[in-house]
């Protein structure tokens, strides 16, 4: 299924054998709630980005994203934020999460 590393950081395979375990990550409502607050405020600085030509919003547009993102793992979920080890699959999870979410889909 999955390896363990070196530094006792479980790798895993693909984003369907990781994704449970980032939604064991994700338990905390507040901590959700955090997410997807970060995720409309990107959405809305990368429309900016495009509608006004500059490229500073993308830059926003992480910055909103991550730092909603961290201050609900670091104030309600009380955890480690699973994009400090996995940062490709926790950017698809926090993507997946969020739109499971706005379609009303199970994850």
């Amino acid at each position: 299924m999955h390896q363990q590393s070196q530094d006792n950081v479980e790798q895993y395979k693909s984003f369907k054998e990781f994704y449970p375990f980032y939604l064991s990550q994700h338990q905390n409502l507040w901590c959700r709630r955090f997410h997807y607050l970060g995720s409309t405020i990107a959405i809305a600085f990368i429309i900016a980005a495009f509608y006004f030509s500059n490229g500073w919003f993308l830059l926003y547009a992480l910055l909103a994203g991550y730092g909603c993102a961290w201050v609900g793992h670091f104030f309600f979920e009380k955890n480690r934020p699973a994009t400090f080890s996995y940062p490709i699959y926790s950017f698809i999870g926090d993507w997946k999460m969020f739109f499971n979410k706005i379609f009303n889909i199970k994850s």
